[in-house]
């Protein structure tokens, strides 16, 4: 006996004479289900993503003695599904076209107390793409390498479909592990680009950024090396992360830089006022923020009381400490209020605003639950009126955020 593939919420499902009880989904794998039929109950199947609750999509084979075969609600041979257009945007004049809203990847297994395990990385990152996220940030320090593996596996059946963003920059030492400062010497840059090939799985990286400026390396060999990788076919477009303007100018004046990768938000402006998106309009380069979230800040579920998992960085963060958690809370409070007004909620407030600024700004939030992808996802949809930006830029200009986004020695690197 077949019962077609249904999608559905958590609810019975009666299936001649026979009931499945869905307690749980898997995005790319098995969801643990309660099986009832004439032989008993069947509950040994377990899923590798206990976060994805909803829209079970199940092809079930039950037979006569009640056995039951589940086939996975994404096939990772190359079945994708989605079931939300995405609006779509252009970085700058590259004609790169992605999603409007990308998902950064780092947080799935690096940065934090707790990560998700290769199977839920998958899975949650499938559910992105299935969501019609195209958009989607790695970079070999993430794990570090542990993360380009995970988005190359994961993106492999629709790889036709998206675009993946990685970075170089840093001296890893590939056995240790270990990270020893920047390096972006040309042929360091030429390893770094074979080694995250192999790990991704793909012929070209879409979108290969400097992650940081190396004081040692002047701009114009980076540039050119990116450049030589373009010509080869290993790399389609360049980009920086946290550079100075004038760093930016030099770069594209030796090769179009595609992308800019900044932290920007409500609470780190500083991209308005160092000449970042002046250079951005100027030259046509498209621009991702960063932690568009605040590292969760925003999102209004922390507080002063809040406390870091150990081998959270955030812990090292001075907007971190209780008392920045506290004096910065106004912030949030003025989300939650246009939240209210735009049946919305603060993520989604904090998105849509950064949205609204320029039509070639791409946030890439980050999060490892999918209540929380779908919530971010949902910006998008969130129209802001000039009237509504009025009030937002009135109230935020009344706020000074208290602490730095770093500490001294890694806010160092940013702005070269």
């Amino acid at each position: 006996m077949l019962c077609p593939g249904i999608i559905v919420t958590p609810i019975w499902i009666a299936c001649s004479g026979r009931s499945i009880a869905v307690q749980k989904r898997a995005g790319a794998g098995f969801a643990k289900v309660k099986i009832e039929t004439e032989a008993g109950v069947n509950n040994n199947l377990s899923s590798p993503f206990p976060q994805e609750r909803d829209r079970l999509r199940t092809i079930a084979r039950a037979e006569p003695q009640g056995m039951l075969i589940l086939l996975p609600s994404l096939n990772p041979s190359g079945a994708h599904q989605r079931h939300h257009k995405m609006k779509t945007r252009k970085l700058g004049n590259s004609n790169l076209e992605v999603s409007a809203i990308g998902f950064g990847c780092m947080g799935l297994n690096f940065g934090y107390a707790t990560s998700l395990s290769k199977d839920e990385g998958i899975a949650l990152i499938r559910a992105a793409a299935e969501r019609g996220v195209t958009f989607f940030d790695t970079a070999e320090v993430y794990g570090p390498f542990t993360n380009e593996e995970m988005v190359g596996e994961a993106l492999r059946p629709m790889r036709d479909q998206v675009v993946i963003a990685t970075k170089f920059g840093f001296n890893i030492d590939p056995e240790t592990k270990k990270q020893a400062g920047l390096d972006s010497r040309p042929e360091q840059i030429r390893k770094v680009c074979d080694a995250s090939l192999k790990r991704l799985g793909i012929e070209a990286i879409d979108l290969f950024y400097q992650h940081r400026v190396d004081p040692n390396v002047p701009i114009e060999e980076v540039a050119g090396t990116v450049k030589e990788l373009i010509a080869k076919g290993k790399v389609k477009h360049f980009g920086l992360s946290e550079p100075g303007a004038q760093t930016v100018r030099r770069a594209h004046a030796v090769q179009p830089v595609t992308a800019l990768q900044n932290e920007y938000s409500l609470w780190t402006r500083d991209p308005e006022t160092n000449g970042i998106l002046e250079a951005c309009e100027e030259l046509g380069i498209g621009f991702v923020p960063y932690s568009p979230l605040g590292k969760g800040f925003l999102t209004g579920a922390m507080n002063k009381e809040t406390k870091l998992g150990e081998g959270d960085f955030r812990n090292i963060l001075p907007r971190f400490t209780p008392e920045a958690l506290e004096k910065n809370q106004v912030l949030v409070d003025l989300l939650k209020r246009i939240a209210g007004e735009k049946k919305a909620t603060p993520a989604q407030i904090a998105l849509a605003w950064l949205l609204a600024q320029k039509p070639w700004i791409v946030p890439i939030p980050g999060t490892t639950k999918l209540h929380r992808l779908e919530e971010n996802l949902g910006a998008a949809d969130v129209e802001l009126t000039a009237a509504d930006l009025a009030e937002i830029k009135h109230a935020a200009a009344a706020i000074t955020v208290e602490g730095e986004r770093y500490p001294a020695h890694l806010l160092a690197t940013t702005g070269r």
